[in-house]
């Protein structure tokens, strides 16, 4: 398993918990604001965390870590995926998922085998293909998008919604739309924009 991240503790990473987060490599999206651009467009640049190493670390912290979260790039990308979370599930670790939504039935699976206890999902713009292209950075499945909101809002995991307001393309119309689309949900998150470090450079340039 290609792990390109590990934060030891977090309390940001899973809100109410104390976490470990693990960082995969990877992303078919290239969000103009992605803020962390390496792990997706090079991840073999980045060195890998030994899985052994972050093993030992979750059962010498089990009294003190809640969970894991498990976020990219796009964790459901990599195939290996299922495997990774069983192997936190053989520790009694609960597992919080990050992910874009382009994959549900990745995201089904996950649910179905009881391998995630908590899937928190980006919903980066309208649904409508011109909208979230201009924001994903490429042709995106709308309809795979609203399959994966579908299956989480039906679920029995907690299931959080976030979207990112990016000044000129996510803004108050674009919001309202993206909550009108999600319906009836418990969270709907929204983030602010980070111009430190995103995919399209031109993005640091805004207020």
């Amino acid at each position: 398993m290609s792990i390109k991240g590990f934060i030891r503790t977090s309390f940001l990473g899973w809100p109410g918990n104390v976490c470990s987060v693990v960082f995969l490599g990877g992303c078919g999206f290239r969000c103009r604001a992605c803020h962390n651009p390496q792990l997706v467009l090079d991840p073999g640049s980045l060195p890998d965390f030994p899985l052994e190493e972050i093993l030992q670390y979750l059962q010498l912290r089990s009294g003190w870590i809640d969970g894991v979260t498990v976020t990219g790039g796009e964790p459901t990308s990599d195939r290996r995926l299922p495997d990774l979370l069983r192997t936190f599930r053989s520790l009694g670790l609960r597992i919080k998922l990050d992910t874009n939504g382009a994959l549900p039935h990745v995201v089904e699976g996950l649910l179905d085998n009881d391998l995630v206890d908590a899937v928190f999902m980006d919903v980066k713009a309208p649904l409508t293909p011109e909208e979230y292209a201009k924001v994903a950075g490429v042709p995106v499945d709308v309809a795979a998008i609203a399959r994966s909101i579908d299956l989480l809002k039906h679920s029995d995991v907690e299931v959080r919604f976030r979207t990112t307001v990016i000044p000129g393309l996510v803004e108050e119309g674009e919001l309202a739309r993206i909550a009108a689309a999600l319906g009836d949900v418990e969270h709907f998150a929204i983030q602010a924009f980070r111009k430190l470090e995103t995919l399209d450079h031109s993005l640091q340039d805004i207020e």
